[in-house]
């Protein structure tokens, strides 16, 4: 073993290091996405082509997949064009800090009070947190507000008949930056046939941005969130509080490449781990 890795040298045994750690983040990023299916897929036909060309001899076709692998290259470009963009994103984004502002809880909390409320009456609402990346363009498809956020206020814009209930509102710190907005719809196939459009709207804006969405069904009163493309459903008022606050807190400043990283985790034990390291500051706090 050892006569094996003199003889591949430092310098490979680097390029194996470095290729392994690259494959490695790019799967762990593409993972639980419609973009890992593709990749996955993409794979197992290439492995078998190439397979059946060299155990067969088929050297022309051998030769046309060899020519062809150069523009695959640009569709993966295009296939994987929003995860590309939200890694980009993420890389640019600036660090923030450990604790949860005032404003924010209030607002947190101001926003659970209204979904709970909404939900109790079966009122539909789809309300998007900015975080990082900016929603600028989802804000100009819909009518500006710039208003504080209180119960009162986001509550009624989704009574029922109002003209903005239809749309999406989307919250900027403690202000309320626009209502009746457009969010894009998910173009995921492997979606539930039972998510209305309102459920595939906030998927699809958590898709394309790293913004928090709640959806809030007015046949059944479920409220849902949406994170990078990923929907919870059936929280209660406590549960949506700390899923919440666990998104939407500050971390210790560390680099961009490790926050893109950590915030891919949205399995339960993530979410239970962020909500982890939220209880010791309350508990301190008080």
């Amino acid at each position: 073993m050892l006569d094996g890795v003199i003889a591949i040298g430092l310098g490979g045994l680097f390029e194996i290091i470095v290729l392994a750690c690259v494959f490695y983040y790019v799967f762990l990023f593409l993972h639980g996405t419609r973009g890992a299916q593709v990749l996955v897929g993409l794979a197992v036909l290439l492995v078998i082509l190439l397979g059946a060309t060299y155990l067969l001899n088929l050297a022309e076709l051998n030769w046309l997949l060899r020519k062809v692998s150069v523009y695959i290259a640009i569709a993966l470009l295009v296939i994987f064009q929003p995860e590309i963009r939200r890694a980009l994103a993420e890389l640019g984004r600036q660090p923030v800090f450990t604790t949860v502002s005032t404003d924010k809880r209030t607002v947190i909390d101001h926003v659970v009070q209204t979904v709970v409320h909404l939900a109790d009456h079966k009122v539909g609402a789809l309300i998007a947190i900015e975080r990082e990346i900016g929603t600028r363009a989802i804000q100009e498809t819909g009518t500006k507000i710039d208003a504080p956020v209180v119960p009162e206020l986001l509550g009624s814009i989704f009574f029922p008949h109002t003209p903005l209930h239809d749309g999406g509102v989307i919250i900027r710190g403690n202000r309320i930056m626009a209502a009746g907005c457009v969010f894009p719809l998910s173009q995921r196939v492997e979606l539930h046939k039972s998510l209305g459009t309102r459920h595939r709207a906030a998927i699809g804006l958590s898709e394309e941005t790293d913004a928090v969405v709640i959806a809030v069904s007015e046949e059944t009163g479920t409220i849902s969130v949406s994170y990078r493309g990923r929907l919870s459903r059936g929280l209660d008022d406590e549960r949506l509080k700390r899923f919440l606050t666990a998104l939407l807190k500050g971390q210790k400043p560390e680099s961009a490449w490790r926050r893109m990283q950590d915030q891919l985790d949205l399995t339960p034990e993530g979410i239970a781990k962020s909500e982890q390291r939220i209880e010791p500051e309350g508990s301190s706090a008080s």
